[in-house]
Order: C-alpha cells, then structure tokens, then sequence
C-alpha cells in the first residue's frame, strides 16, 4: 500500500454531513434515559458539532492497539465533541487487540467501535463473524469526499464499504539524530549502498548502527514484518508486492526470499544491532516503543520506523532538521523502481448501529476532527480536508 494523498485546506464540516436530518432525527430524543439536557450544545463553540445531535447520558466504547503513550492525542482529539453531544467516549487500549477483539466479537461481547489496522483483518471480521455493521450514510458521505478512492477500497470487503479510513502513517523512515550526524561527519544516504557503507562506517567506531524491537504483545513481529514489505518494494516493485499479499506467490518465491535476506543482512547482523538493548537475540524481546530510543544515549544511529513512532520519543525531544531526532527517507535499491513508500493507516468498524454510535462514526470520518487531531501533533492522515498548517512539524 503506498499512501500519498495530499492535504487541501479546509476546515468546513462537509456539506453530506451538515445536511443530514436523519442523523440529527434519530437523536435529537437521545438523554440516556436520566433526563439530562446538554445545554452546550446551543453555544457558539459546539456550532461545528450540532449536526451530531444531543446524545446526553449515551456512552460510545472504542477498542484499539493504539496504547500508551499514542493513546493521549486520540483521547483528547474529541473533548469537544463529548462536550457538545453528551456521549462519553470510553477509550480502551490492548496490545492483545488483534486476538481479543476477535474472540469478543464471536462470544458477543465485542466493542461499539474498533480501529482496525489491517484490511485483512476487516475481512477477516466481516466473513468470519458477520458481525461488522455498514457504516451510516453520513460517513460513507465524508469517505467519499475527504479520502481517495484507494483508501475507501482498503476498508471495502467484496465489494461493500465498512470501515472508514481513520489516519495514515508513513513508514519509510529512518530515524537518527542530527547532531550525532553532524558530530561525526556522517552524510544521509540516498541510496541502500551507501546506507550500508554508512553502517560499516559507524560500526567502526564503536556504535551499533542499529537498533530495532519487535515485542508488540499477540502482535509481535510486525515490525519485522515492515522492513520486508518496505524491502520487497524496493527489489520487486509494487506489482510483484501486490501479488505477495494477494497471496499469488508464495512465500518462499526467489523474490521474497531476496528480500528477507536483504533485510537479514541489517538485523541478523551482529556488527550492526542492537545498540543499547543487547545483540541479535533481544530484537524479539524488546518493546517496539523502546526499538529507537538508544539514539537518544548515542549507543544507536538508526532505526527504521514508521513516522508514528514520533510519539515514543521522550517527552520534550525536538523533532526537528535541526532537533533532537529527525528521520530520513528509507534508500531505495533499484532506482529503476523509483523511490516507493509503505504506509499504514487504521480503519473504523462499528458493532453497534445506535445512534450515539453513527454519530461517533460520522465525526472521525470528518475533517473537523482530522484537523483537531493533526493540530495534538504526531500524527499524519490522508484526508484531504486537514490544512497543512494544522500539523506540528
């Protein structure tokens, strides 16, 4: 999947959304059963959200593998909106997301929302339980007109549309720090040659070029899994890509073979990892949010990782060309392959068709809260309804 989708400023509630009466209708009687009224809802700052209609008392829950330290910006990204429609936004983070959410959606006890990571996961969902809701028109609207259509066809499983696209991270990228660059003369590489030419250079220093984790609870191994997917597309192209996870060819085909060893030459390689975790071995076991943060005790140069790692770095680090860490394209291989990008997003599936429900839908689907979450920083979508100023570096 290769993610590029410009930003186009504009900060409106889309026209879909605005002239929905039957979000509003199915609402507008929603107190929670205690009789509570929203009073907020009618002041000048909630102008943005009445669409969404008074769900006073209503709780919508949302069950994710986004947790701590990501967790903080998504929690806060719809204060506004709880305030100005009632709902209470139960926010539940897991690192057994991806085994659990599926054991609770088959014995009846699964979540209002889910985000999702994968599209196979979607699918796997949407035919193995039945249980995945369509979304409501509204949000099908926004998709439409926010995102391209690639991004609705990864949250589209045989032809019908059920999850809407929530963010997009780029993860070709190699993070380092600038000043150790600079200290030692080091030059970013352009190429995969001379990333390699550069590790054999620091190396010869004393510090580990590298650094990586894998551990990521049931989801263990994803990380590994992204350094081949971004390798396969540097040394087979997206074509030959597509067919891999279309499952064309299979997993020991020569071009996937190559491109595992490309990849082992790094992270098998005791010479180049795992600077300030330990050797080979500790790749496995080491948290993926601590995977890069040797860089900052200079025991690491480089590590790999998608640009939503930038919230994993120490509180108060400078992101920055002139900052405490910054990153750099991951080199291609074959330059007559272009320079390809592997990116990744989430993907919001419902369980529940209540009307707090649909609301909740239909507002991160939105470019209202798309720019509400940019401007909290770290964090990168698709959509093209976020103005560019909105995001923090």
């Amino acid at each position: 999947m290769a993610f590029r989708k410009p930003g186009r400023v504009s900060l409106a509630l889309t026209t879909a959304v605005t002239a929905s009466l039957a979000l509003a209708a199915c609402s507008s009687s929603s107190s929670g059963g205690s009789g509570a009224v929203n009073t907020a809802i009618n002041t000048p700052e909630c102008a943005d959200y009445k669409v969404y209609g008074d769900h006073s008392g209503k709780k919508v829950s949302v069950y994710t593998g986004i947790i701590a330290p990501e967790d903080a910006a998504h929690i806060a990204s719809w204060t506004q909106f709880e305030k100005c429609t009632g709902i209470k936004v139960s926010y539940e983070g897991s690192k057994e997301f991806e085994a659990q959410l599926i054991v609770r959606v088959k014995s009846g006890n699964a979540p209002d929302i889910a985000y999702l990571p994968q599209p196979g996961l979607l699918a796997k969902l949407v035919t193995g339980t039945g249980k995945v809701l369509q979304p409501p028109a509204e949000t099908a609207a926004n998709v439409d007109k926010w995102w391209g259509k690639d991004w609705k066809g990864y949250g589209t499983v045989n032809g019908t549309f059920y999850a809407a696209p929530l963010g997009a991270n780029v993860k070709s990228f190699v993070w380092y720090s600038p000043s150790m660059f600079k200290k030692n003369n080091w030059t970013i590489p352009t190429t995969w040659d001379e990333m390699l030419q550069l590790s054999d250079k620091i190396a010869g220093t004393g510090i580990k070029p590298w650094c990586a984790g894998f551990g990521s609870g049931d989801a263990t191994g994803w990380v590994g899994t992204d350094w081949v997917e971004d390798v396969m597309l540097r040394t087979a192209g997206a074509d030959v890509y597509d067919q891999w996870i279309a499952h064309k060819i299979p997993f020991n085909d020569p071009k996937v073979v190559a491109a595992f060893d490309k990849v082992g030459g790094i992270l098998k390689n005791d010479k180049y990892v795992n600077g300030g975790l330990g050797d080979v071995k500790s790749i496995a076991t080491t948290k993926f949010q601590d995977g890069g943060i040797p860089i900052t005790t200079g025991k690491c140069a480089m590590h790999r990782q998608a640009s939503f790692y930038a919230s994993n770095w120490p509180k108060g680090t400078k992101i920055a060309e002139d900052g405490d860490i910054y990153a750099f394209y991951l080199p291609p291989i074959d330059a007559s392959l272009g320079k390809p990008v592997l990116g990744g997003g989430e993907f919001v599936a419902a369980f529940a068709d209540r009307p707090e429900v649909k609301a909740f839908q239909t507002f991160v689907s939105s470019d209202t809260w798309a720019n509400t979450k940019a401007k909290l920083g770290n964090w990168v979508s698709a959509n093209k309804g976020v103005d560019l100023a909105n995001y923090t570096d």
